[in-house]
C-alpha cells in the first residue's frame, strides 16, 4: 500500500494558516483588552464628550416623574411610536446627570425634571460595543467575546504552568538588555503580577458573554422560547400585560417607598413598563453600599404600591453571584480608585496580549517559518488600534454624534492591514506609536481648548490625556535600549 504524504507546499500552507487564526485570536484579545480599559470610566467619557450638559447632583421623586412625563410629551408631540418601557438614570457622583430613555431616544434632564439637551455620547457608545460585542450582531458577538473570554482564562493558566519559575523571578526586569528578553520579562512579570485580575476578567467576561446563549438554550427547552421567563429565577417576574389606556404610572411614590422601606440603599435607575397602559408596573433599581452587586430591584404596581425585592442582595447565593458579575468585570464599584486600578491592569493586559504575540512570531522568525506580513500586521493591531480609537473621537467631534464611527474605525483598520500585506515595509511601529502618543497630547488640549470644559471631572481627563502621551513620548525617546550580552529568556 502506497503511503500518501502532504506535500511540502501543503505544509506550508497549513502552518501558515494555522498561524493565522493564531494572531486573529490575539487580534481580537488585544481589541477586547484596550477597549475594555477605555471603558472603565464610561460614564465620566460620557461627560467628556458632552461637557457643555448641565449637571445635577441629585433628582427628586417629584423631579423623575415630571422627567417621564416631559419625555412622554415630547415625543407625543413628535409622532414617534408609543414606548414600551421608560428609564431615569439618576444622578451619581462619576455622572452626575440625569437621563430619560425611551425605545425612541434619550434627553438629559435638569434638577426639575425639565429636558435640557439630546443623550449623544455616541463615540463612548462606539468603544463600549467594540468591548462587548466587537460591533457584531449582539447575540453572534456576545458569544464571540465569551469565548475569547474562555481562551483567555486558559492562556492564563497554562501561561503559569509553562514558567516554573515566573512567580520567583516576578521582580526580575531586564528592560535594558536585548529587546527580545525585555519583552520577554515584561510579558511574564505583568503576567504575574495580573494573574488575578486577568483571571477574574476573563471568568466573568465568559460569563457574560456565554451567560444569554445558555439562557437561550434553557428558553427553547424549557419555556418555549421566553426568555423572560428564562431569566425570572434570577432577574424576577413580570406581570402581565394589560394594554388598556391608563394614566402614567406613579414613579415617584415607588422612590419614596425605597427611602423609606430601605434607607441605606441607593436609587440609581427607574423603570417603567408600557407607560400609559394598565399593566404598567415600576421597578426601582438601588445600590446597597458595601456590596458587589450591582444593585437590588424593587418591585411596585403602577400606584406604587410595594410588591418587594426581587432578592439579588439577599436571595439565594447563586442569583447573588450573578449580579455580582457585572461590578467585579467592569469595575463598578468603591469609586474612581478602583476605576483606576482596573484602567492600569486592562492596560497591563494589553501589554501580556501584545509581547505575548510578539514573542511567538520572533520564535517563527528564528525557525524560519517568519513572515513579514503578518509582523506588520500585528503592529498595525498593537499602535494602529489605539490610534484609530483616538482618530475616531476626533471624528465625533467634528461630524457629530451621527458619524458613522463604526464603519470608520473598521474600514481604516481594513485599510492598514491591507497595507501591511501588501508593504509591509511601510509599517514602522516606531512611528505608528509616537503618533498614538502624540494624538493623545493633541486631543487633550484641543478638548481643553476648543470645548473649554467647566467640569473639574472633564478637565481631569484632559490633564491626563496630556500627561500621559507626552511622558511616554519623552520616555520613549530617552530610553533607547544599550547594547548587552544576551541571556536566555524565561
Amino acid at each position: 500500500m502506497t503511503r500518501l504524504a502532504p506535500s511540502a507546499t501543503l505544509v506550508r500552507r497549513a502552518l501558515g494558516g494555522h498561524a493565522s487564526v493564531g494572531l486573529l485570536v490575539g487580534a481580537l484579545l488585544y481589541l477586547i483588552a484596550l477597549s475594555g480599559s477605555v471603558i472603565v470610566i464610561h460614564d465620566r467619557w460620557q461627560r467628556w464628550e458632552q461637557p457643555g450638559i448641565a449637571e445635577t447632583q441629585a433628582l427628586s421623586p417629584v423631579a423623575v416623574q415630571a422627567a417621564m412625563t416631559a419625555m412622554l410629551a415630547r415625543e407625543a408631540a413628535a409622532g414617534k411610536p408609543r414606548t414600551t418601557h421608560l428609564y431615569v438614570r439618576i444622578p451619581t457622583p462619576a455622572l452626575p446627570r440625569a437621563v430619560v430613555t425611551t425605545d425612541n431616544g434619550a434627553a438629559y434632564v435638569d434638577g426639575r425634571g425639565r429636558i435640557v439637551g439630546r443623550e449623544a455620547h455616541s463615540w463612548t457608545e462606539f468603544v463600549i460595543g467594540l468591548h462587548e460585542y466587537l460591533h457584531l450582531p449582539a447575540t453572534w458577538g456576545l458569544m464571540l467575546v465569551g469565548a475569547l473570554g474562555v481562551a483567555m482564562a486558559s492562556l492564563v493558566v497554562t501561561g503559569v504552568l509553562a514558567h516554573p519559575r515566573i512567580v520567583r523571578d516576578a521582580f526580575c526586569l531586564r528592560t535594558r538588555q536585548d529587546p527580545q528578553i525585555a519583552r520577554a520579562d515584561w510579558h511574564n512579570r505583568l503576567g504575574v503580577w495580573t494573574l488575578p485580575f486577568a483571571l477574574a476578567l476573563a471568568l466573568t467576561g465568559a460569563f457574560i458573554g456565554l451567560g444569554g446563549v445558555g439562557f437561550g438554550v434553557l428558553a427553547r427547552a424549557y419555556t418555549g422560547g421566553d426568555l423572560e421567563k428564562a431569566y425570572a429565577p434570577i432577574f424576577g417576574h413580570e406581570p402581565a400585560a394589560d394594554p388598556a389606556a391608563a394614566p402614567l404610572a406613579d414613579a415617584a411614590a415607588a422612590i419614596r417607598a425605597v427611602h423609606a422601606r430601605v434607607p441605606d440603599a441607593v436609587p440609581t435607575y427607574v423603570i417603567v413598563h408600557d407607560p400609559g397602559t394598565r399593566g404598567s408596573h415600576v421597578q426601582v433599581i438601588a445600590t446597597h453600599p458595601r456590596r458587589l452587586i450591582y444593585g437590588e430591584t424593587y418591585a411596585f404596581d403602577a400606584a406604587g404600591g410595594w410588591r418587594g425585592p426581587v432578592g439579588l442582595a439577599d436571595g439565594p447565593l447563586g442569583r447573588q453571584a450573578a449580579a455580582s458579575t457585572y461590578n467585579l468585570h467592569f469595575g463598578n464599584y468603591a469609586g474612581l480608585p478602583v476605576e483606576i486600578a482596573y484602567m492600569l491592569g486592562g492596560l497591563a493586559l494589553c501589554v501580556v496580549t501584545a509581547t505575548g504575540t510578539s514573542l511567538w512570531l520572533g520564535k517563527r522568525r528564528r525557525r524560519g517559518l517568519g513572515s513579514t506580513r503578518m509582523e506588520a500586521a500585528w503592529t498595525v493591531i498593537v499602535w494602529g488600534s489605539p490610534l484609530l480609537l483616538v482618530l475616531t473621537a476626533w471624528l465625533r467631534g467634528a461630524a457629530g454624534p451621527d458619524a458613522p464611527l463604526v464603519a470608520a474605525f473598521w474600514t481604516a483598520l481594513a485599510l492598514a492591514l491591507a497595507a501591511a500585506a501588501a508593504r509591509p515595509g511601510w509599517i514602522a511601529a516606531a512611528r505608528l506609536r509616537s503618533a498614538t502618543f502624540a494624538s493623545l497630547v493633541a486631543t487633550g488640549i484641543g478638548h481643553l481648548v476648543l470645548l473649554r470644559p467647566a467640569a473639574g471631572g472633564v478637565i481631569a481627563i484632559d490633564l491626563a490625556l496630556i500627561a500621559g502621551g507626552a511622558t511616554v513620548l519623552l520616555a520613549t525617546r530617552r530610553g533607547r535600549p544599550r547594547a548587552a550580552p544576551v541571556t536566555p529568556a524565561d
